[in-house]
């Protein structure tokens, strides 16, 4: 007869918590199910309702994986304490002459062991999937995009992010006259602290000296601005808002907004700043509307 295996805590678990996204995704889609298509101030506030509920689950889920890792660390401790009683009162063991396995069982039993080991790989990366920074911050800047009826677009991370997620912003507009590509930003950015100099030296400091930049270190400054993948921060969107006359605002997570430019009375381009994307740090992203709940169709 076939012994039934026992999932490990870890395991039951994890399929609790897939039983309960589950639960919330039928939830979910009762609750857009029962709004007007046509009520925008409903569809607005249903947006907001999704966005908590799905923050409120996983943060649940992060601490339950959390207190069940330390009562884990406890038991474990109580198990060795017993064993070692057991041996003491027990004495030496008898020998006890091995069942003979049938190939069957073997395959049954290797099938169960390769089962729990999926079971087990799947509960580490949810647990790591939840504790993780980026994942942390994804979910607060979900959130407050979400009262803006935004989420973030995805921009590619090779140096030039912040300049691209400009040029995004300026495509969704179709304004004629305002949209750039990236390196016509990057150069534009670079001619406008050349012609501003003053306004833009006192904020670049050699690193090894501590002196303001000499003439010919501001000028290879600019020019690795115009023409490589220099990293772009908050001078240069300070000379973006000069150039394109648009004021600018970055969202953060664990921080308040930042805008530059306010003295541009215009739309604001919307950026997002992440501290811990792909593992590479610091990373800009742009954003589009969000995609309406209340229409959207659960895969």
């Amino acid at each position: 007869m076939e012994e039934d295996t026992v999932d490990t805590p870890e395991e039951q678990l994890a399929k609790q918590h897939r039983k309960e996204k589950k639960d919330m995704q039928a939830k979910i889609q009762r609750m857009k199910n029962a709004v007007p298509k046509n009520d925008k101030k409903k569809r607005k506030q249903l947006t907001e309702d999704i966005a908590k509920l799905e923050a409120d689950l996983n943060l649940k889920h992060e601490e339950e994986f959390r207190q069940l890792k330390s009562t884990a660390d406890t038991k474990m401790e109580d198990v060795l304490n017993e064993m070692e009683a057991v041996k003491m009162e027990d004495g030496e063991q008898e020998e006890i002459k091995p069942l003979r396995v049938t190939k069957a069982q073997k395959r049954r039993d290797k099938k169960a062991a390769q089962e729990k080991e999926r079971e087990s790989r799947i509960a580490e990366a949810e647990v790591q999937n939840l504790q993780g920074v980026r994942h942390q911050e994804g979910l607060i800047l979900a959130q407050k995009l979400a009262q803006q009826q935004l989420q973030i677009k995805e921009i590619s991370s090779d140096g030039h992010c912040m300049f691209r997620a400009i040029e995004d912003q300026l495509a969704q507009r179709s304004q004629p006259g305002l949209t750039m590509s990236m390196k016509e930003l990057r150069s534009r950015t670079a001619e406008h602290m050349r012609a501003h100099a003053d306004d833009f030296l006192p904020f670049l400091t050699n690193p090894n000296t501590g002196d303001i930049y000499t003439t010919d270190e501001f000028e290879k400054y600019c020019s690795d601005v115009e023409h490589t993948a220099a990293w772009g921060g908050q001078l240069e969107l300070r000379a973006l808002t000069q150039v394109l006359h648009l004021p600018i605002e970055v969202i953060q997570a664990n921080s308040s907004t930042i805008k530059i430019g306010e003295e541009f009375d215009s739309k604001p381009i919307t950026l997002v700043y992440m501290r811990h994307a792909y593992g590479l740090g610091e990373h800009y992203n742009s954003v589009e509307r969000l995609k309406d709940p209340a229409n959207a169709e659960d895969s």
